[in-house]
């Protein structure tokens, strides 16, 4: 069930000012991504003010105009703005561009407010592009001092004890992307061509002394290659002249330079391939609501003059998002079940049927928005929600039932009724035109469709109430003997042992396809749970493999720069992090079973059908709609 997305026009403000001075989000852009089910690429872009962050990010959206270029020296980017399109290359996926306020802003001069700019910039992202003038060197590494106080500004635990290691920030933390505007110097090392990213990653080398100087010169280089990976570098000739420099926004390609011009191809084709979906801790897709709702966790606790906390922002979404799609599921099963049931169904198997469908469905829209649902807590209330609107149903379709037999039955045995009205039966031969017409009526009725899961039901109770009616006439008919009137009295109690045999095969049918449904529910669960346990288990493994890769080609490139005792620090944390991947390989088996276990022990106490053992108490439960 591909999502629903929205496309903006043109970008509004995620991020604010208030009139405090303090951030916060704003509704209306909330309202925006809480349309979006979608999962989102979130690229950010941060970087110096007066840089043309707001070009790129006008590219990426396929526009000239959107985000505010300007063409003073005066920055005209305030807080974070959002602009959500379809994405150009990922099916079902929407682009969700951010571009951030201009850092270092000399009329602004709040170095506070910059950090906490760029931090978030950082949380909500999944790629991060870095914009900056001229070259990357040592200047341009000291101005991007903000990376060196992330973890000043982010926690990924709660109870977070001294440093944390940088493979824990991997997890979270963008892709990282370098964008160099009026590139004029050659790409080339020691008479070797080289590309835009071996000229970003010759950037990043260290150095190998340690004096003050030394390890200043590494603080900033050490972050990046610490908390982003992987990374990229693109360098962007001068686009246009002077002139024409003023006047971007009414430029069209032809007006620039052609090199600019597939330099910025370049750069947008990547990042439409490139950029992977939004993630949480263990590789948990991001939607548009979602995203809505970090970007709320995040500021709320920067207002409260709190460190955003990485793993507290899951655990608080989870429950907002959880409860959300139990509600999004219930409301599907609500209004599909009103679309295609038809009162009264014929039979319990007909309306079992289109609860199975819709309920499959209900259950895959919950998988889908649903995470971190520890102990299957908010599957079990889904499975008792869905089990609750599914009673209410089979209610229903009972009493529909109930109420056309008894309008059948009305119409159908009305000439009886006049007939016993006006003593018609009460002469010589009436018990036998009584028993002739009673089952001419009983033969139509049953002909008849629409009658539902309650036909026999309703009939034998009509017929039940007509059974001191028929010994009376049977007792004034004078042309029936004593033997006539016994033989009489015998069949009568045949055909009302018969009526009731069917009135309870009828019952019986229904309750056991009753349970059959609960048997089926079960099933169906812990099928979709089950499936949705591998892929977030696969996910899982693909970011611990990510992130692991990340560390052994740092220290790879460490011992290549000679900082050997770097590189055996990081030998510790490589071997932790391939001893939490064997770890949580061989607990899988055990955990996948427990988790069904718990949830299949939970569910019998709503659902006793899924325990054969028990089956009786599953028809006692439901014999009170019958």
């Amino acid at each position: 069930m591909p999502g629903q997305t929205v496309s903006m026009e043109e970008p509004v403000c995620l991020i604010e000012n208030d009139s405090d001075g303090k951030l916060h989000v704003v509704r209306s852009a909330l309202d925006i991504l809480d349309q979006i089910d979608q999962h989102v690429v979130v690229v950010a872009v941060a970087g110096l003010y007066r840089t043309g962050k707001s070009y790129l990010m006008n590219k990426l959206a396929g526009k000239r105009r959107g985000f505010a270029l300007g063409a003073t020296i005066q920055s005209k980017t305030k807080g974070i703005w959002m602009w959500c399109v379809p994405h150009p290359v990922k099916a079902d996926h929407t682009l969700v561009l951010l571009d951030t306020e201009g850092l270092g802003d000399v009329e602004k001069g709040d170095e506070k407010h910059d950090n906490w700019i760029f931090s978030l910039a950082v949380l909500l992202s999944s790629t991060l592009v870095y914009n900056s003038m001229g070259t990357i060197d040592n200047n341009a590494l000291e101005k991007l001092h903000y990376v060196t106080e992330l973890t000043e500004h982010i926690k990924v635990k709660a109870d977070q004890q001294g440093e944390e290691e940088s493979s824990e920030y991997l997890r979270y933390f963008p892709s990282f992307v370098w964008t160099v505007r009026d590139f004029t110097l050659t790409l080339e090392v020691n008479g070797r061509s080289i590309t835009a990213n071996e000229y970003l990653e010759n950037a990043l080398k260290l150095r190998t002394g340690s004096s003050k100087k030394d390890q200043l010169y590494n603080l900033p280089r050490s972050c990046l290659r610490n908390y982003f990976s992987p990374r990229w570098c693109f360098v962007f000739d001068r686009p246009a002249n002077t002139v024409n420099m003023k006047r971007m926004e009414e430029l069209n390609d032809n007006d620039l330079e052609p090199l600019f011009v597939e330099q910025a191809k370049r750069f947008c084709d990547h990042i439409y391939t490139e950029a992977k979906t939004k993630s949480l801790k263990h590789g948990l897709s991001v939607t548009g609501r979602l995203l809505g709702n970090l970007a709320e966790a995040y500021v709320s606790a920067i207002r409260c003059g709190q460190i955003p906390c990485l793993d507290n922002a899951v655990v608080a979404l989870a429950q907002i998002e959880n409860s959300n799609a139990i509600v999004k599921a219930r409301t599907h099963y609500q209004r599909e079940m009103a679309s295609w049931v038809a009162y009264p169904t014929e039979t319990q198997e007909e309306l079992s049927e289109v609860h199975s469908l819709v309920e499959k469905e209900a259950v895959a829209m919950f998988m889908n928005s649903s995470f971190k649902d520890e102990d299957q807590q908010y599957q079990l209330e889904l499975m008792k929600v869905l089990q609750e609107e599914y009673e209410k149903i089979c209610e229903r379709n009972y009493m529909e039932s109930k109420k056309a037999c008894e309008s059948k039955i009305e119409r159908i045995f009305a000439p009886m009724e006049e007939k016993l009205k006006d003593g018609s039966y009460m002469t010589p031969g009436g018990y036998k035109e009584y028993c002739h017409d009673q089952k001419l009526s009983i033969s139509e009725y049953r002909s008849e469709g629409g009658r539902g899961v309650k036909a026999e039901e309703v009939l034998k109770e009509y017929l039940e109430r007509k059974d001191s009616i028929g010994y009376a006439i049977m007792s004034a008919d004078k042309s029936l003997t004593d033997a006539d009137q016994r033989a009489k009295a015998e069949e009568a109690k045949r055909e009302a042992s018969e009526r009731e045999t069917r009135a309870m095969e009828e019952k019986l049918a229904v309750q056991e396809r009753l349970i059959l449904d609960q048997q089926r529910t079960y099933e169906e669960n812990m099928n979709q749970l089950s499936e949705r346990m591998e892929r977030d288990s696969k996910n899982a493994l693909e970011e611990h493999d990510r992130v692991l890769q990340a560390r052994l080609k740092e220290q790879n490139d460490l011992l290549q720069q000679g900082f050997n005792d770097k590189a055996r620090e990081m030998q510790r944390e490589i071997d932790n992090l391939k001893g939490l991947k064997a770890q949580e390989e061989e607990n899988k088996p055990s955990f996948m079973r427990s988790a069904l276990d718990n949830i299949g022990t939970a569910a019998a106490m709503f659902l006793p059908g899924i325990i054969p053992k028990i089956a009786g108490v599953g028809l006692k439960f439901f014999s009170k709609l019958f």
